[in-house]
């Protein structure tokens, strides 16, 4: 993911940060709890198209 793409970037609900994983490649907002599908390489930031976040999953992202 490019750097200077994913510091424009914003959680779509509440504007906060997002962080870039890689395996699954997703757009994490640690404070809704969403992740954010990259498909080819492209952010899909659509609240519909993002996974609801576990706690186990929050806790394997690192703060």
């Amino acid at each position: 993911m490019d750097k200077k793409l994913l510091d424009l970037l914003a959680c779509p609900v509440c504007k906060g940060t997002l962080r870039y994983t890689k395996d699954p490649e997703e757009l994490v907002c640690r404070g809704d709890r969403l992740a954010y599908p990259v498909r080819d390489g492209i952010p899909v930031m659509l609240v519909e198209e993002a996974r609801e976040l576990s706690l186990e999953d929050l806790d394997r992202i690192e703060a």
